[in-house]
């Protein structure tokens, strides 16, 4: 019972659930109170103690819902002859209904319907579909219609269990192989027929093979009619796996899947990102800037620690006769960056500004200090437009407003010094994204080196690889040498790491 709260937290955890150590124990305590016979009970417990925000809450309870998923599993066994009759006289009708012979159902296929069954399957099996097995498993053009009668006795465990028409036991037997084989661990929907494969092999495939082409290839009748048998509930047990496979991932994998997904997409250019993923990547700036914004907004507590202030100590202690009692340590105070960002929004670097805006835009706690300039050609600022609209709105809008028009730096700086170059001191850090392609115009390098001796870093960030600086109208041989800071920025990670030093280095 602990193994199944211990996997249940799992796969909360790995829905984005934040479960503590102590929430955890918590939750074992509340489970020993009221027991897994109340499912409703169970749950309501279980929620008071483990989500915390609404919308943890939601996700706990389609976690749960998914997880002590259960089937009613009351007359399952088989009934007898009766219940065989019965069977053999609907059979007609299952064939017109849903053309599997039971195969893929709830329920194990019943003997009646062997000889059907095993018909359809081999005429599949020869078409081509390959084995997923280790042992190879045979498919006749057209198997003999044996008919009801007489089965001799299976002797594999696992033709026994299935011979046993009973689901309690083969759900056991899958649970236990799937935990014996980390179905937990798989990470993506294709992995399916892998760990598909690998449970039925740890419940005893290899052994019902053997035991299927051996009765198969017998002369005597009730053999040869129980290896037809096993072969088509072999067939439903391969299906009844498979869906439990799937369920592990849903339950499991569809965060790690997000999470790769993420991680990918940390790492890939900007300029190859689809339109499809613009809302996942987004998710990832502002996941990226919230980890940022909680390292950065920190102050460590100075209190009894560090470095003594010795001349504070002393004039505070002068009272005591020279005596020392009051204790005074030095604190360094953290000074929130002032940030320029002035962006080239024009044709492939748009992107690169989009997400770099966002970046920034999301850091509010830490830099709150932020002002945003755009240009094509002639530059404007668009603070306002960001403090008045949603981040998405305003980036969208300074994309459409501003991205038009040839490329010229040495025009943007002119505009620049002509509006704010008088608010830059030696607290502000400017950072211009762009790539440099200045048309062949004039670079206007004067101006970018007196905004380099006011304030106190300039970083420029190219989103082209290096090797393409200086080819073609490139300008970044020139604007090098008035940078404090020359980085090539193409990607989230790039971004991430060039935005966390800067918070790191600014105090």
């Amino acid at each position: 019972m602990e193994r199944t709260l211990t996997n249940f937290i799992h796969a909360l955890r790995s829905s984005d659930v934040r479960v503590s150590t102590a929430e955890t124990l918590d939750a074992f305590n509340a489970v020993e109170l009221v027991g897994y016979e109340d499912r409703g009970a169970l749950k309501r417990s279980l929620a008071l103690v483990l989500p915390k925000t609404a919308d943890e809450k939601e996700t706990f309870d389609l976690c749960f819902d998914q997880f002590f998923k259960f089937t009613d599993i009351r007359g399952d066994r088989d009934g007898g002859d009766a219940e065989e009759a019965a069977n053999e006289s609907s059979e007609d009708a299952a064939d017109g209904q849903d053309g599997e012979g039971g195969a893929g159902g709830d329920n194990p296929p019943t003997r009646g319907t062997a000889d059907a069954t095993g018909k359809r399957k081999s005429k599949s099996k020869s078409k081509g579909k390959k084995a997923q097995t280790t042992a190879p498993e045979d498919a006749d053009p057209e198997e003999e219609d044996l008919g009801p009668g007489k089965m001799s006795k299976p002797s594999s465990e696992l033709a026994k269990l299935l011979m046993n028409d009973s689901k309690v036991e083969l759900s056991i037997a899958t649970a236990q192989a799937g935990e014996a084989v980390g179905v937990r661990d798989i990470q993506v929907f294709t992995q399916k027929g892998l760990y598909t494969r690998r449970i039925m092999e740890q419940m005893g495939l290899a052994d019902l093979n053997r035991e299927i082409s051996d009765l198969r290839g017998s002369r005597r009748i009730p053999q040869r009619r129980l290896g037809q048998n096993l072969r088509q509930r072999r067939e439903w047990l391969r299906e009844q796996v498979r869906d439990y496979v799937e369920r592990q991932f849903l339950l499991h994998a569809d965060a790690d899947g997000r999470r790769l997904r993420e991680e990918l997409l940390r790492k890939v250019k900007l300029s190859n990102v689809e339109q499809r993923n613009f809302r996942l990547i987004q998710d990832v700036v502002f996941k990226m800037a919230k980890r940022l914004a909680a390292l950065h907004s920190r102050r460590k507590k100075v209190f009894k620690r560090g470095q003594l202030n010795l001349p504070r100590t002393l004039r505070h202690n002068m009272s005591y006769d020279g005596a020392i009692f009051d204790l005074h340590w030095k604190s360094v105070k953290i000074d929130r960056p002032k940030v320029f960002a002035i962006c080239d929004v024009s044709g492939s670097v748009a992107n690169y500004a989009r997400f770099m805006l966002m970046f920034l835009y999301s850091l509010e706690e830490v830099m709150p200090k932020v002002r945003s300039f755009a240009f094509s050609s002639d530059l404007a600022e668009v603070t306002e437009l960001f403090e008045r609209n949603k981040i998405e709105d305003a980036i969208a809008k300074t994309l459409r407003d501003y991205a038009g028009g040839s490329t010229d730096y040495g025009q943007a700086f002119v505009d620049f010094k002509k509006h704010c170059l008088d608010d830059v001191d030696n607290r502000t850090t400017i950072i211009i994204l762009g790539d440099a392609r200045n048309n062949y115009g004039d670079p206007r390098t004067d101006i970018l080196k007196e905004m380099y001796d006011r304030c106190k870093r300039l970083i420029w960030l190219n989103p082209e690889p290096r090797n393409s600086w200086y080819v073609g109208d490139a300008e970044m041989r020139k604007y090098t040498a008035y940078s404090h800071q020359v980085e090539e920025c193409n990607s989230l990670m790039h971004l991430e790491r060039i935005v966390g030093n800067l918070l790191k280095t600014v105090q």
